[in-house]
């Protein structure tokens, strides 16, 4: 059975940090690509980044390029992103997927997520 189970969310003031862990489990993550999206509130699905299997490919999002890293540790079967520089906007629930996303496509096999609330 495939599982994703994302850690690492929280209340952080504007301009602060989190990091966030997906750690999965019933595939062959060293292989898989693997996507972070997020959902707003009353908004739709966002795709954030993606990497690929192996991790030489990473790919952002415009509105998180600078400010937002993933990675991912193949041994702990875990990936990670690393945020940096929040805004407001940035609250949502994050969650990681298998697969590796883009604009407007978010894979469907996805975590349940963790909740980033930024505010003052």
């Amino acid at each position: 059975e495939v599982q994703l189970v994302e850690s690492g969310g929280g209340t952080v003031q504007p301009g602060g940090s989190l990091k966030l862990s997906c750690l999965a489990s019933g595939f062959t993550f060293k292989l898989s690509s693997m996507t972070w999206g997020r959902q707003a509130p009353g908004k739709g699905l966002e795709w954030v980044s993606s990497i690929n299997g192996g991790g030489g490919i990473t790919k952002y999002a415009d509105f998180v390029k600078g400010r937002f890293t993933i990675s991912r540790d193949d041994a702990k079967n875990t990936v990670y992103l690393q945020m940096n520089t929040l805004e407001t906007d940035d609250t949502a629930v994050y969650f990681c997927a298998r697969g590796f996303g883009k604009a407007n496509s978010v894979p469907s096999l996805r975590g349940e997520g963790t909740q980033v609330t930024v505010s003052s």
